[in-house]
């Protein structure tokens, strides 16, 4: 139970003062400031929302990340650039939402501006009428006290000069005495009235003071919880936000799961495999080996003989040509 309340704490002595007044309208200006600032805070904390989720799902489209990745761990990658995308999508809805929450503290706010301005309005009439009264007062009371001066003069002078004048001095003497005491009950009677007119008016002043503040202390109730509402809520957004991510994230930590370096090194394997065998060593050639061995020979293959031709007649020796030999159908030289 609160036990501090505008209407017992903000008076002052002085009429014409509006000293506790001015403090309540200043603090509740000031919670006004303060919900708009958060309103701003809003507005910006969702332009990097939006901006970082734009950003994040530009790099999952447009930036690559293991292109050339095989089987189980390329299935991972996608899953992980699909859930880097869902992130930026989420910022992106978070930048909507906190959009919508900064437009519902923008109208609470200028709900509540409307509603004091009635009673503002209402203030600064009654404030005026009153120290309009009061001032009205105060000149009837100064006129009152300067007819009761002239009221004491002229008696002092009656009394002072009662022996000392003649009939006719005296006459006029008793003719201002009598015309002071007549300004002097008019004067008593106007101030009289302007005491009375503004004490009604004081009165009615602090009715509505009381009801002013009343209502200010209501309205401020309802804009701290408001605001601690917003932020509460606000909070609750952010913490959803992070649930929701690493509920993505969760998703690629169980491909993760999946993914299998046998079957990857399997899979790489029989889809470029090039070959079993190793080239055989490279071994040692002798130069003058290979060019004794240059000449090729060949392999003893039939040749076949045609029909229509008679057999090979058998070559002659002469003293300077060469020896022939003829074996199984081939010619021998020898040097």
């Amino acid at each position: 139970m609160r036990e501090a309340r505008f209407r017992d704490h903000f008076w002052s002595t002085d009429l014409t003062s509006t000293v506790g007044y001015d403090s309540i309208i200043q603090h509740l200006n000031d919670g006004r400031k303060n919900c708009k600032e958060f309103e701003d805070f809003l507005k910006e904390r969702a332009i990097i929302e939006e901006k970082y989720g734009k950003e994040l799902i530009n790099l999952s489209k447009k930036k690559p990340c293991g292109q050339t990745e095989l089987n189980t761990l390329k299935r991972s990658l996608d899953v992980f650039k699909q859930q880097i995308d869902n992130v930026g999508q989420g910022h992106i809805q978070l930048a909507q939402t906190l959009r919508e929450e900064a437009k519902k503290m923008e109208e609470f706010r200028e709900k509540q501006k409307l509603h004091r301005k009635k009673i503002e309005l209402i203030m600064e009439a009654i404030h005026k009428n009153r120290n309009l009264q009061y001032k009205k007062t105060m000149e009837a009371k100064r006129l009152y006290e300067q007819r009761c001066r002239d009221k004491d003069e002229a008696e002092q002078a009656v009394h002072r000069n009662a022996n000392l004048v003649t009939q006719k001095q005296q006459e006029k003497l008793f003719l201002k005495l009598a015309q002071t005491k007549s300004a002097l009950e008019d004067s008593d009677r106007g101030y009289q009235q302007s005491i009375t007119a503004l004490e009604k008016i004081r009165e009615e002043w602090l009715k509505e003071h009381i009801k002013a503040c009343e209502f200010f202390e209501t309205q401020e109730c309802e804009r701290i919880s408001y605001f601690r509402n917003a932020l509460w809520l606000h909070v609750n957004q952010l913490s959803q936000g992070c649930v929701q991510n690493d509920e993505k994230y969760e998703e690629i930590r169980k491909s993760l799961e999946m993914c299998s370096i046998e079957k990857d090194i399997d899979f790489f394997v029989n889809l470029r495999k090039t070959g079993s065998s190793a080239p055989a060593p490279v071994v040692y050639e002798n130069y003058y080996n290979t060019q004794r061995n240059a000449t090729p020979v060949r392999s003893p293959v039939s040749v076949p003989i045609s029909r229509r031709r008679a057999p090979l007649p058998t070559p002659s020796s002469g003293p300077g040509d060469p020896d022939y030999a003829t074996i199984d159908g081939y010619s021998l030289i020898h040097h």
